[in-house]
This record gives C-alpha cells, sequence and structure tokens, in this order.
C-alpha cells in the first residue's frame, strides 16, 4: 500500500482532499515521502540564472518583465499580486487569499508551512543584518540567486520523483529547463522588493536622511566663515573647535546604543534632533569661541548619535532586499550635505552673516521635528520588548502594504527568527501569534533594561575566533586609514589649504564637494562589479599618487592650479574605495551576532582619528608647508601594501557558495509541496491538517515496524 492508501486507513476524521493534499500535490493516491536537500541533488546554479546574475543589478527588474511574461497589479501582494507566486489553481482562483503551501519538517519534528517565496524572504531576513549600509546590494542579490536556485532544484526533485513513479521521469534537458525557469521566476518575485515601497517607508527614509543631511552640513560648515568668525582668534583655538566635533562623535555613537533600546528607535531619532537644534542655536548665538566650541561638541553627539541610528533604523524598516539601496541614499544625503555647506558659504560666509550658517544646523533640525508625525517606531524593537504586539503587527501592515492578517503574522515570523539567529535581545514569546518563534530571550520581566550581555560576548568571540581574526584586523586598519588618509582635512581645512592657490578659496572647496558627490555615484556602480580589496588598492594607490602630485604643485614643480585637479582626484579616489568600504566589509563579511559589536568598535576607532586629524592638520600644516599631505602619503601607501599582502578579498560569498551553505543548513529537513508555480487541485491543508496527517503516518508506521519484528520473534 501507498502513503496515501494508509493515509486513507488510518485517518477517517480528514476530508478525502486533505489527506491527499497533505501527502503529495500531483493528485489522487500519490506517494511521496519529500525531497532533502543534498550535495549530489544541488550542486549547481543555473545557466539562465547565472545570465541574470551577471546582469547590472538595477536593469534585472526590466529584464524579468522580458524573461517572465506576467503581470504585476498594485502595490498590494494580493493573491493575484507579485509576492505569491502561481494563484490560478486547477483553472480557478483560491478562494479566501488561500495560498499554496510548501511544508519545511525538521528533525525534531517541528512543521513550517510557507509559500517559496516566503522561505525565501526568510532566508533573507535572517542572514542579513538589520542596517542599511551602501553597497549591501550585492550581497542581498546573491543571497536571492542562491535561495532561487535551491527552492527551484528542490521543486524539480519532487517533479522528477513524481514523474518517475509514473515511468516518465525527467530527462536531462528537461530538468535544466524546469530548474532554470523555476528560478528565475523566484528570483523575479524576490528581487520585487527593491522596486515596490510604501509611502510610509519613504517617509521614514526622508526623514532619517535629514539627520545625515544635517552631519553633512555640519563636516563642512567651518570652513567658509573661519576669517570671519571671531577675527584674531589662535590657530589652536581654531583647530580645536572644528575638532570638537570628533570629540563629541564617539559620545554620541555610545549613548545612541542605550536610547535606541530604552527610548525605541523613533525616540531616539528624536532626541538626536532636538540636540542638532539646541547645539545650532548655541553655536549661532555664541558670545565667543569658547562656546562655539561646546556648540559644537553637542552636534558632534548628534552627528555620532546619527551614524548610528539612522542605519539600524532604516534597516529595521526596510525588506532586505532594500537595505542596501536606502544605504546609498543615506550616503547621498551625507556628501549632499557637504556640498549645500559650501555653497551656502558664498551667501553667509563674511563678517555680517555668518551666524547664519551655523542657524541653518537649527532650521534643518525643525524641519526634520515638523515630519516626526509620520516617524513609525521600528517594529524590530517593538517585537523585542513584547512578540505579541499589536503596535508592530499595524506598522509591518503599513510598511509593507500587506491586506491580510496572515500576511503580517508571516512577517512578524521573519522578524523574529532573524531576531534568533542574529542573537538580539529580548522578545516575550508567550503568544500564540509568535509560538513558531521557540528562542531563548532574556530580561523579559524587565523590558526596559538594555540587554548588552550578547553584544559583549559576541565582541569577545570575535576576538578569540582564529577563523575571523584576520578580517577583523583588517577592519581596523582600514578604519585607521579611512581617517588618517586626510579626507576630513580637505573638508575642514580646504579654504585654509587653497590660499595662494587660486584666488577665490570658496570656489575651489565647492568644487571639491561637488566633485565629491559625482564620485559617490561612481563609487556606487564599480561596487556592484570589482572586488573590495581591488578597490581598496586602487583607492590607495591613486590618493598617494595624488599626495605627489599636490606636494609637486606646491613646491612650485607643476601649476598650482594642478594641485586643485590633483585634490578633486584625491577625493574622488577615496570615493571609490576607502570612504565606503571599510563599513561596508563588516555587513558583508561577518555574522549577524558579531556586526553590531564590528560596527561599534569601528566607529569609536574612526572618531578617535577623525579627532586628530581635525587638532592637528592647522599644524601639520603650519609646519611643513608645501609638504603638508606628505604623512597622509605614507599611511596611503603602507595600506596599499597591507591590502596587496595581507587584506583578504571581502567581496562576499558568491551565489554558489551560498548554495552550499543552505544545503549544509537544511540537510535534515524535509520538504513536501515545493510548489513554486502553485499549481496544486485546490486550496492548500492548514499546517494543523498537516501535522496531524504527518502524525499519524508516523504512527502506522511505528506500529507496522513493531508488528514485523513480533512476526520475525515468531
Amino acid at each position: 500500500k501507498n502513503q496515501s492508501n494508509m493515509a486513507n486507513e488510518t485517518t477517517p476524521f480528514l476530508s478525502n482532499s486533505t489527506r491527499r493534499r497533505s501527502f503529495s500535490r500531483f493528485g489522487d493516491d500519490v506517494p511521496s515521502s519529500g525531497v532533502r536537500p543534498s550535495g549530489d541533488s544541488i550542486n549547481n546554479i543555473p545557466l539562465a540564472l547565472e545570465q541574470w546574475h551577471r546582469r547590472s543589478i538595477s536593469n534585472q527588474s526590466e529584464v524579468a518583465r522580458d524573461i517572465l511574461p506576467r503581470r504585476r497589479s498594485g502595490k498590494h501582494r494580493t493573491a493575484k499580486s507579485t509576492g505569491h507566486i502561481g494563484v490560478d489553481v486547477g483553472g480557478g482562483s483560491i478562494q479566501g487569499h488561500q495560498r499554496v503551501r510548501s511544508f519545511m519538517q525538521t528533525v525534531d519534528g517541528s512543521i513550517s508551512a510557507l509559500t517559496p517565496i516566503e522561505m525565501g524572504r526568510h532566508e533573507l531576513y535572517e542572514e542579513l543584518p538589520f542596517l542599511a549600509i551602501p553597497g549591501l546590494q550585492k550581497k542581498e542579490h546573491n543571497l536571492s540567486v542562491a535561495f532561487s536556485s535551491y527552492a527551484a532544484a528542490l521543486d524539480a526533485l519532487e517533479t522528477d520523483e513524481y514523474l518517475a513513479s509514473t515511468g516518465k521521469p525527467l530527462n536531462a534537458e528537461e530538468k535544466e529547463k524546469r530548474l532554470s525557469q523555476m528560478s528565475l521566476l523566484l528570483l523575479d518575485e524576490l528581487e520585487v522588493d527593491s522596486t515596490v515601497v510604501t509611502t510610509p517607508l519613504i517617509f521614514a527614509v526622508l526623514i532619517a536622511s535629514m539627520l545625515m543631511f544635517n552631519m553633512g552640513y555640519n563636516i563642512s560648515v567651518m570652513n567658509a566663515p573661519e576669517p570671519f568668525v571671531f577675527p584674531g582668534h589662535s590657530t589652536s583655538a581654531w583647530s580645536m573647535a572644528v575638532a570638537a566635533f570628533c570629540v563629541g562623535g564617539p559620545f554620541g555613537s555610545v549613548l545612541a546604543g542605550q536610547w535606541a533600546d530604552q527610548r525605541g528607535r523613533r525616540g531616539a531619532l528624536l532626541l538626536t534632533t532636538w540636540l542638532f537644534i539646541f547645539g545650532g542655536l548655541v553655536q549661532s548665538m555664541a558670545p565667543s569661541l569658547s562656546v562655539v566650541i561646546l556648540a559644537r561638541m553637542l552636534i558632534g553627539v548628534a552627528s555620532g548619535a546619527s551614524t548610528v541610528l539612522v542605519p539600524v533604523y532604516l534597516g529595521e524598516l526596510a525588506p532586505p532586499n532594500l537595505r542596501g539601496v536606502i544605504g546609498t541614499l543615506t550616503q547621498f544625503a551625507l556628501v549632499i550635505g557637504i556640498f549645500f555647506a559650501d555653497l551656502v558659504g558664498f551667501l553667509f560666509a563674511n563678517a555680517n552673516q555668518w551666524r547664519y550658517m551655523f542657524a541653518l544646523t537649527t532650521v534643518m533640525a525643525l524641519l526634520q521635528l515638523a515630519l516626526t508625525p509620520f516617524l513609525l517606531e521600528s517594529p524590530r524593537w517593538l517585537l523585542g520588548r513584547n512578540a505579541n504586539s499589536s503596535k508592530a503587527r499595524f506598522i509591518i501592515k503599513k510598511l509593507r502594504g500587506f491586506r491580510y492578517d496572515e500576511e503580517v503574522e508571516t512577517e512578524v515570523n521573519h522578524y523574529l527568527g532573524a531576531a534568533k539567529t542574529q542573537g538580539l535581545d529580548g522578545v516575550d514569546d508567550n503568544d500564540s501569534r509568535s509560538s513558531s518563534y521557540d528562542g531563548d530571550w532574556e530580561d523579559k520581566e524587565n523590558p526596559n533594561q538594555p540587554n548588552n550581555k550578547s553584544s559583549q560576548n559576541a565582541m569577545t568571540e570575535m576576538f578569540a575566533d582564529k577563523t575571523i581574526r584576520l578580517l577583523v584586523v583588517s577592519t581596523l586598519v582600514l578604519q585607521v586609514a579611512n581617517q588618517l588618509s586626510g579626507i576630513n582635512a580637505v573638508f575642514f581645512y580646504s579654504g585654509l589649504f587653497f590660499e595662494g592657490v587660486i584666488d577665490n578659496p570658496l570656489v575651489g572647496t565647492t568644487l571639491i564637494g561637488g566633485i565629491n558627490v559625482i564620485a559617490t555615484y561612481v563609487a556606487l556602480l564599480l561596487m556592484d562589479r570589482c572586488g573590495r580589496r581591488t578597490l581598496i588598492m586602487w583607492s590607495s594607490a591613486g590618493m598617494f599618487v595624488s599626495c605627489v602630485i599636490i606636494v609637486l604643485s606646491l613646491k612650485g614643480y607643476l601649476d598650482k592650479l594642478v594641485a586643485l585637479g590633483a585634490v578633486a582626484s584625491y577625493v574622488s579616489f577615496f570615493e571609490i574605495g576607502l570612504g565606503p568600504i571599510p563599513w561596508l566589509v563588516v555587513a558583508e563579511m561577518f555574522e549577524g551576532k558579531y556586526v553590531t559589536s564590528a560596527m561599534s568598535i569601528s566607529s569609536q576607532l574612526n572618531w578617535t582619528c577623525n579627532f586628530f586629524v581635525g587638532l592637528l592638520f592647522p599644524y601639520i600644516n603650519k609646519a611643513l608647508g608645501p609638504y603638508s599631505f606628505v604623512p597622509f602619503a605614507t599611511v596611503l601607501l603602507l595600506t596599499f601594501v597591507y591590502a596587496w599582502i595581507w587584506l583578504p578579498e571581502t567581496q562576499g560569498t558568491t551565489p554558489e557558495e551560498l548554495q552550499a551553505q543552505l544545503i549544509k543548513k537544511n540537510v535534515n529537513t524535509t520538504y513536501h509541496n515545493m510548489d513554486i508555480e502553485g499549481t496544486v487541485s485546490g486550496g492548500p491543508p492548514s499546517q494543523d491538517e498537516w501535522a496531524e496527517a504527518l502524525a499519524l503516518m508516523q504512527s502506522y508506521e511505528d506500529n507496522a515496524g513493531e508488528e514485523s519484528v513480533v512476526k520475525s520473534q515468531m
């Protein structure tokens, strides 16, 4: 007797249709024991998927419409819209928003019911850090490619298993065709998150990006008005006023974590906004340079907090496939803020209006404050305090544009599953709505108490783990090189540097700011195509050559205008490598449990080096004159040598490697009903019905085994 007939005899309380669909999607009385991944059965990325992967990521959504002739309809993921593959079942539509489910049965007997696309999104949630960082798109895409191929191979295995039972198994060509078609179909659905956004998410990105804009503005705001702010100030006093910004930064980055845990992400962002408001007011009304120093320190605290809060907040709101794109937008907000400060200098950098430049910090923060009613709390933080939070579910529904509670609960379980994998702080999981999550959480009785234990443990493990020790050292080296390359000496003191090089130093400063914006865009294109180590080497080498040309120009061997071009080249090479990649390496290469600790250490080291550059460059310029860029050139040369000899390639794991990891991770998992097309003959069974049927099957097999033992003994 086959398994379906066994079930028919032993489960009279289940309907015939339920029993049939519980075991197979191929019709009446079809035996199916499920399929398991293995290196022999799933061992390659389909050729069609490789061609898709080589295309520019920004063009793949358009290409998908040509490859897959399917119609998208609306922003909501209904039964006939993007987000649920295969909706026409048995010639008609699924009733009551039922979905074609696949089932995963782990070795401990637990069962989860998700569609293949939901399985893919769950993998993305678990593997990608909750951070919006520029350049993360490649890792997002590689994960999508890996899972699409993995799930399509399971679909092809199950189909071939059924057809083999009928005497007509798939031949090699038919297997490859089905594998390619299902892979492309699933990848198209996973990638759609990078093209579909909702209005609440747009407002969140806009409001949070204003913090980064304000930070960029304050990086460069001291440059243009230097001759007019309290004339007669000493070099030490002015360098301290500039560097005070970097004194506040480390404190802000430390405090931001506490604020975010205790007040929520939204509350921490509001507190940071008020710091910008107050700091800008104090700076614009300062009676002396000493008060400016204190105000700059306060603004530095706000800026340091922004560098922590904005990537975390947007990463927790955005779906995984959008985190890299949103991180790119915040990076643009930063460099545009720097450029805006240079432009404003043409209007207000004079003896009578320089205070207006400082007051703009407050004006921009007030504008942000006016928009905060549209700012949503992070659903991840709400679920971290209470897994049953109705507010979190309401926010998720708005952010994703869902119509059905079932979709919301699936998304909630994505968040909770990722929290379990990445080892984050407490969730109360006593409610049935989160019963699929069985992790151990701390501080359940006192959700207001921040949980730093996991962070401390992760930091200890990170330094003790020999397999990532070189990566940890490389991360620290790149953070030091990021600042000691001297980039902020240009943004802090370009007016001082361009004196005698160009008639109006502000023109040169503004030109550099504009080139910085363009170079940021070029860098984002290169990061999708080139290895991280390669870009670091090109960046450090290009900046080194630029430093040499600057020195030669200032010494008179070359025209002084060449120095302006060399500074522009210097900034451009920074943006393609040493600017973004030290941060991207952390998000790409560290496991989720290490990302927060690695980011924290990187931030502290970066701000410390930034402080020394801001404080010491005026003295270096005064002492070395035309040789002032020699110390930076030395750092860049050492960086190039380190990258050449020791730096590992950190571009990220390839789709093939990720697919092998998926196989290893799920080697003891059995998949049933892996139906990417959604072609079952009827609506899907519930998870409870499936569990009952499987339990009765197991009971039947156990009884049959006992009977055979008894007979053998007789």
